[in-house]
C-alpha cells in the first residue's frame, strides 16, 4: 500500500466543481490583481479568526515580516521567538532589522517555553512572537502576561494553525496581530503561495494594505517606498471555497489523530501531547523515538511518506551563524530535532491508511 504525506488531488476531486468554477469566474471576469475575491476573502477570513481585519499577502513570511514593520519593529530592536520553528519565523525578524532572540520550546507541546521567554528580555526587547507549532496553541495567558508585564507586542506565528482554539478563541485573535501561511499542504491552503495578516487594529491593517502595494493609497498615490507582496484574486478564490470546508477537515484531522492515538497507545514512540485547554488541529501529528531514522527508512521501504519538521534547529543553520549561538544552547529542541517524525496527517486520510501506517511502525519495532 502506498500512503502519501499530504494528497492534495485527492482533497481537489472532492471540492472540484466548487473551485473549477471559482477559478473559471476570475478568468471569466479577467480582474488579477486585489480584485473582489480577495476583498471578500479578507472579511471572510477575519470573520473566521474572529478579529476585525484581514489583509490578503502573498506569503505568510511576509504578514510577519510587514506586521512587525507597521508595529514600527526594525533596526536595534529584538523580538523573542523559538529556535524550534520553521526559519521564516526568525528570518522575518531579520528582514526588518530587528534582532531575532531564540528561546527554547516546552518538551511536551513544542511550543515556546514561557519561562525562557522571561529570561531572555532585554531593554532592546519590543515583541514576543510565539509560534503555534504543528496546529497546537502557545500557552498564550502566560505569553500575554509577560507582554503586558513588560509592555512588549505579540506577534503570533499562526501559520501552521488555522482554526485552532485556545480557551475557546481561534489563534489569530491574541495578540497585535498575527500571520497566516496558504502554502498548498497546510490546514487551508492555496494553490500557489499565498497567506495573511490578521488583526483587531484598524491602523496595522491600512498600513500592511499600503506596504503590499507598493505604498499606495491610491493608484499612482504613493506615500512611502514599500512592496509588491500581494494577494492573487484567483488564490483568493480558491481560498473562499475552501475556507467553507475548513471546519469539517480539521474536525476530520482531529479524529484521524484519535486513531492514531488509540492505535499507537501502546507502541514504544511517544504520541503528541494536547494541552487540555486547546483544541488542536494537527498540521502535523508528530511522533518521537530514539530510533527516527532508521524508523523513516523502514517506512519509505513500505510506501509510506513521512517528513521531519524539523531536522537542523534554526540556530544551528548556517544563515544564523552570525547570531552566534552554540550546539547545546537549545538543549529541548536539540534534542527534539533527532527524535521526532511527521506521520501522514490530512482530512482525506482514511482508517486503512492509518491502520497500515501502524502496522508498519509496530512491525518496526517487532525486529
Amino acid at each position: 500500500m502506498k500512503v502519501n504525506f499530504v494528497d492534495l488531488k485527492k482533497q481537489y476531486l472532492t471540492i472540484k466543481p466548487e473551485i473549477d468554477t471559482a477559478i473559471q469566474q476570475v478568468i471569466d471576469n479577467s480582474s488579477f490583481i486585489l480584485g473582489d475575491e480577495v476583498s471578500e476573502f479578507e472579511k471572510e477570513f477575519a470573520a473566521f479568526c474572529g478579529v476585525k481585519y484581514a489583509v490578503g499577502l502573498d506569503s505568510g513570511i511576509s504578514a510577519l515580516e510587514l506586521g512587525m514593520r507597521a508595529l514600527g519593529i526594525g533596526p536595534g530592536d529584538e523580538v523573542i521567538t523559538p529556535a524550534n520553528s520553521f526559519i521564516a519565523s526568525s528570518s522575518s525578524i531579520s528582514f526588518t532589522g530587528a534582532k531575532p532572540v531564540l528561546v527554547d520550546c516546552l518538551p511536551d507541546t513544542y511550543n515556546i517555553d514561557p519561562k525562557c521567554v522571561e529570561k531572555a528580555i532585554t531593554k532592546k526587547t519590543k515583541a514576543i512572537m510565539p509560534v503555534h507549532l504543528y496546529g497546537q496553541p502557545a500557552e498564550m495567558d502566560s505569553i500575554l502576561k509577560i507582554a503586558r508585564k513588560h509592555r512588549l507586542f505579540v506577534v503570533e506565528d499562526a501559520c501552521q494553525a488555522h482554526g485552532a482554539l485556545y480557551h475557546g478563541k481561534k489563534t489569530g485573535s491574541f495578540g497585535e496581530l498575527a500571520a497566516f501561511s496558504f502554502y498548498p499542504g497546510k490546514n487551508l491552503g492555496a494553490y500557489g503561495d499565498a497567506g495573511a495578516l490578521v488583526t483587531n487594529k484598524k491602523k496595522i491593517a491600512q498600513k500592511v494594505s499600503m506596504m503590499r502595494n507598493y505604498g499606495q493609497k491610491k493608484k499612482y498615490d504613493h506615500q512611502f517606498l514599500a512592496w509588491n507582496r500581494r494577494l492573487d484574486n484567483l488564490q483568493a478564490a480558491i481560498l473562499r471555497v475552501k475556507l467553507r470546508h475548513l471546519d469539517l477537515w480539521n474536525k476530520k484531522r482531529f479524529e484521524n489523530a484519535e486513531v492514531y492515538y488509540g492505535l499507537l497507545s501502546h507502541s514504544p514512540v511517544v504520541i503528541p501531547y494536547i494541552l487540555p485547554k486547546a483544541r488542536h488541529v494537527f498540521h502535523l501529528y508528530v511522533i518521537q523515538t530514539e530510533r527516527r531514522d532508521e524508523l523513516q527508512k523502514f517506512l519509505n521501504e513500505r510506501g509510506i511518506s513521512t517528513g521531519i519538521h524539523y531536522p537542523v534547529p534554526i540556530h544551528l543553520q548556517k544563515a544564523y551563524k552570525s547570531l552566534g549561538y552554540k550546539r547545546g544552547e537549545f538543549p529541548v529542541t536539540e534534542k527534539l530535532s533527532k527524535k521526532i517524525l511527521s506521520l501522514p496527517m490530512y482530512p482525506e486520510l482514511s482508517r486503512i491508511e492509518i491502520e497500515y501506517v501502524v502496522e508498519q511502525i509496530q512491525e518496526f519495532f517487532r525486529k
